[in-house]
């Protein structure tokens, strides 16, 4: 196939299996998501989607998170880990929202980017799904299907976002992204990995992947 026809065949199968794919963080605006998505780091989803209602119960809005000391998050968000790191940012990007954006979470890069402890990825997922602003934000799913499929070398997050933006439409990307995250978990994880479920990266996958995985599975 050529990288056309594999850009079609990945949106054409990831529409008919997620048509239309939920954000898998639970929140309600986007401070409680820009939280939300600071505590995944290093963390799993179900994890910080049972730990974030405790939180949102004493604190859902920067003026009553800056309530609490960085001890009390901390000891709250402790089971998603890294809690010295994370309470010290959700406490500071607080602060930070208050006096310099009256409270509210700003829609760009430059002043996400500026918070405590928020990376572009971090940015990127609160300007796709808080403010469905055109994003790309990538993941270990997306990075590693980018390259298992051929579209990307897999050089680093940064390449492979470049590459993703340039290869599929601007219109598809907020949820593209999500759909390709979806089906990383379900079909193309990095254990226990079945190329044969796996009917994009066994279609269009890059050839040496799927060599590699034949050997592996032969004992070679």
């Amino acid at each position: 196939m050529t990288k056309k026809e594999s850009v079609a065949f990945v949106i054409k199968t990831l529409e008919e299996l997620y048509p239309q794919p939920p954000i898998p963080l639970t929140h309600k605006d986007p401070y409680t998501l820009l939280i939300s998505v600071l505590l995944s780091a290093q963390s799993t989803d179900a994890r910080v989607n049972t730990i974030t209602p405790i939180l949102f119960a004493r604190a859902d809005n920067p003026y009553d998170m800056v309530k609490l000391s960085v001890a009390e998050i901390k000891e709250i968000i402790r089971p998603v880990g890294l809690s010295p790191m994370k309470s010290k940012g959700i406490y500071g990007l607080s602060k930070i929202l208050i006096e310099k954006h009256g409270g509210n979470v700003p829609q760009n890069y430059k002043d996400l980017e500026a918070l405590p402890a928020v990376g572009h990825k971090t940015a990127a997922v609160v300007m796709s799904q808080a403010f469905g602003i055109p994003a790309f934000p990538v993941d270990t799913h997306i990075h590693r299907l980018l390259y298992r499929w051929n579209l990307s070398n897999g050089k680093n997050v940064v390449q492979t976002e470049k590459d993703a933006k340039r290869l599929f439409p601007k219109a598809c990307w907020n949820t593209l992204h999500l759909q390709i995250i979806y089906y990383g978990r379900e079909y193309s994880p990095a254990r226990g990995w079945n190329l044969e479920k796996d009917i994009i990266t066994k279609t269009i996958g890059r050839k040496s992947v799927i060599d590699a995985y034949y050997k592996t599975k032969k004992g070679l």
